[in-house]
């Protein structure tokens, strides 16, 4: 092997050990500030269940981004954000009654929903909820929050008395964030919708408990566990 040849090998060598280093000290530089700025509060709370090990709460967070990061959003037309409205309405409707039930009812709808919107099959709750993390980082908590009280509920968990409903309350104000994430204005293709007045329908949908099931003597004695976010109104 002539000197030159040899000479060419180390550099080509040394250029790729130079190029991974950097690569790696790219990502080492990125990891940290751009994992919190895009998850938020999500950043922290992966932080929390690792223990404060930030670093393997990165690695966690990390793979999510490469794993879903390229997802694109599935639209979403208007006759079908009208009919997930109004589901979303019967579920705030029936917890006057039935809180358990109704928290079930919204993490089954948000389940289904995501997966019509292109994320992983609800099936498959912790890959789903990975992949709702990486594009809605803000608003996934409340999902968590709903799963986690409903699968208590099927286990003899809380019971729909006191402070049980209280949290069932709570986790379902939550969930709404994601649901108007997933159902708002630019979701479908027809975004001339929204500025036409369509996307009010949602909101509709944020009427509290007590608004929704009308001067029923029965909602009036649940008021403290309204779901408070007010009915638009009439013009």
């Amino acid at each position: 092997m002539s000197t030159g040849l040899i000479i060419l090998l180390i550099v080509i060598a040394a250029v790729v050990v130079v190029g991974a280093a950097a690569l790696a000290f790219r990502r080492t530089r990125r990891g940290g500030p751009s994992l919190k700025r895009r998850f938020g509060p999500e950043y922290e709370r992966t932080v929390a269940r690792h223990d404060g090990d930030a670093k393997a709460a990165e690695r966690e967070l990390t793979a999510r981004v490469e794993r879903h990061g390229d997802l694109r959003e599935r639209p979403l037309d208007s006759e079908s954000r009208e009919r997930y409205a109004a589901r979303w309405t019967a579920v705030q409707e029936r917890f006057v009654d039935s809180p358990r039930e109704a928290v079930a009812e919204a993490d089954r709808l948000l389940a289904e929903l995501a997966g019509v919107r292109g994320y992983p099959d609800g099936a498959h709750y912790e890959e789903q909820f990975a992949a709702l993390s990486v594009h809605h980082a803000d608003h996934v908590d409340g999902y968590r929050q709903v799963h986690r009280v409903s699968r208590a509920g099927t286990s003899g968990g809380a019971s729909e008395a006191g402070a049980g409903t209280e949290e069932m309350r709570t986790a379902l104000i939550g969930a709404r964030a994601l649901f108007d994430a997933l159902t708002g204005p630019g979701t479908d293709a027809g975004r001339h919708h929204a500025a036409s007045g369509t996307a009010g329908t949602a909101d509709t949908t944020g009427a509290s408990v007590a608004d929704t099931a009308g001067d029923r003597s029965h909602a009036r004695s649940h008021a403290p566990w309204a779901l408070h976010r007010s009915r638009p109104k009439e013009s």
